[in-house]
């Protein structure tokens, strides 16, 4: 009996992890979820304050590494969160915005107040749990105006975050109760007093990426549509053909010479500020061109890895994934 049950034991195992491979063929979403399981640090030691800091970088509650890229910019960066998150505080002269506000880890609010007194509008790039961890600290939300998310609302005014728009589960992470007090159509010019930055809608790595503009200081904050490591084309709400269309409008709309602000910097010793160019763009427009038509080679079965240049490569999955 016992090898009976031993047997028996073995392949409900062996179908259970068929069904699971079988559901990530066809689903994005079950390679989240298996992913979830991973057990990992979400903090790392290092980099520390006073160890290896760059020129510039001024750190808060040994956690925060806040650099200032002009007069009226400061990029808050994350350099010992595993997913090296960067915010970006853009002033103006009677307000300023908070773009993107990190996973949570650490409330951001006290950074921010001791950069700016000004009132501040939290904004989000995307609505992934690294990205809108802090936005319930601020009494000024932007959300992007779409009818989907304006569906998002419940009836106690509260944004409903789904699973996997979130994607807190994967770190355990619950979303936080947010209530936005602004909707910024896409195209919209929000002024800030001496500064206007422009929203763009950029879907690809999710359907409601954002990105602001500021074409006067040649400044693009990109959130995760591109940044210097691995971008994701395979997550749930991931479109490879609406990656391509966006960076498609990017390159058609934005001055060459603009400097992209990107939402995760590669994990160093030394924190550095995501910066990347229009040329970075171009060479992902070639990537993704090369991704539909066949003509570029892909490492890997899943997820399938195209080298975009030598500091981005791009994961998706199945060819019939994310299209």
């Amino acid at each position: 009996m016992g090898r009976v049950l031993k047997r028996l034991g073995l392949i409900v195992a062996a179908v259970m992890l068929a069904a699971i491979a079988g559901f990530a063929v066809f689903a994005p979403s079950a390679a989240v979820e298996v992913y979830s399981w991973s057990s990992y640090p979400t903090v790392f030691e290092t980099p520390r304050p006073g160890s290896g800091s760059g020129e510039g970088v001024r750190w808060f509650g040994g956690y925060y590494a806040v650099e200032r890229i002009d007069d009226r910019t400061y990029a808050i960066g994350e350099p010992r969160y595993y997913q090296g998150n960067y915010s970006y505080l853009i002033l103006g002269e009677r307000r300023a915005i908070l773009f993107d506000s990190g996973p949570g880890i650490r409330d951001i609010r006290p950074v921010v107040e001791a950069l700016t007194d000004l009132p501040v509008t939290v904004a989000a790039s995307h609505l992934h749990y690294d990205h809108v961890g802090n936005m319930d600290r601020f009494e000024r939300v932007a959300m992007l105006d779409v009818p989907e998310l304006h569906e998002g609302v419940g009836e106690g005014g509260a944004f409903e975050f789904g699973r996997y728009e979130h994607l807190g589960f994967v770190d355990g992470v619950e979303p936080p109760e947010v209530r936005a007090t602004d909707w910024w159509e896409p195209g919209q010019k929000v002024d800030l007093g001496g500064r206007t930055v422009e929203v763009l809608h950029t879907p690809g790595h999710t359907p409601h990426d954002t990105m602001l503009y500021d074409e006067e200081s040649g400044q693009l904050f990109t959130g995760d549509l591109i940044y210097p490591t691995t971008l994701l084309a395979l997550l749930p709400g991931s479109s490879r053909g609406a990656y391509l269309d966006s960076t498609n409008d990017l390159l058609r709309g934005v001055s060459p010479d603009t400097e992209l602000f990107t939402g995760h910097a590669a994990f160093t010793k030394t924190p550095q500020v995501p910066r990347l160019s229009v040329s970075d763009l171009s060479d992902l427009r070639e990537t993704l061109e090369g991704a539909r038509e066949g003509s570029r080679e892909a490492e890997g079965i899943f997820p399938r890895t195209y080298r975009v240049n030598d500091r981005i490569e791009l994961e998706t999955g199945f060819p019939w994934h994310n299209r």
